[in-house]
């Protein structure tokens, strides 16, 4: 049974640097104020679930193994801001991959919800009382569609996303500089009724 909200974070872009097919663990920069946030959301008991396309994978540009090892690395950096992920959660598949074991169509890469909806089945997490936090479209579609809460910040391809929100249901998606921002001044955890403006 859901018993409590959550926030999802897209990685790239919200809670570290925007590199294209980020490769190894040397290339995790966090981005200012992130670590903060999310020690903030750490102290209110709120759940941080990590939600993250890694196409790399199947485009051949780096091995499974890699998305563990770099968040290892997240986590210690983190970790010296008092800060923690809760849960990761990634898709290493695309539909145009080169390596035949991840070259699919899913129900996991975003804007696909696949990746929401498994955490939030095995967390027990309410997910029309959550947050999705990104910094694209496909993001804030996959949290729309898990019946989330969602969230554009304007870093990494934020400021671009920003230009299209036309796209999706604009009055549903609320808008922020980071995600220190968007923890400070945006998100609340009430009731299912209080969507974002």
């Amino acid at each position: 049974m859901a018993t409590r909200p959550a926030v999802f974070l897209d990685r790239d872009g919200v809670v570290i640097d925007e590199v294209d097919y980020l490769r190894c663990p040397s290339q995790v920069r966090l981005l200012a104020g992130a670590a903060e946030a999310i020690a903030r959301l750490n102290r209110l008991a709120i759940p941080v679930v990590v939600v993250t396309n890694q196409a790399g994978v199947a485009h051949g540009y780096f091995p499974e193994s890699r998305i563990a090892q770099v968040h290892r690395h997240l986590d210690a950096l983190l970790a010296g801001h008092h800060a923690r992920v809760d849960r990761y959660e990634y898709c290493p598949h695309h539909p145009a991959g080169v390596i035949a074991e991840y070259r699919a169509e899913c129900e996991c890469r975003k804007p696909a919800p696949g990746m929401l909806l498994r955490a939030a089945g095995e967390c027990a997490i309410d997910l029309a009382r959550s947050w999705l936090v990104g910094d694209k479209l496909s993001d804030l579609e996959a949290g729309l569609r898990a019946g989330c809460r969602v969230l554009l910040v304007r870093t990494g391809y934020g400021r671009q996303a920003e230009t299209s929100l036309d796209r999706l249901a604009p009055a549903r998606v609320a808008v922020a500089a980071d995600l220190a921002e968007a923890v400070e001044k945006h998100l609340d955890f009430g009731s299912s009724a209080s969507r974002a403006a």
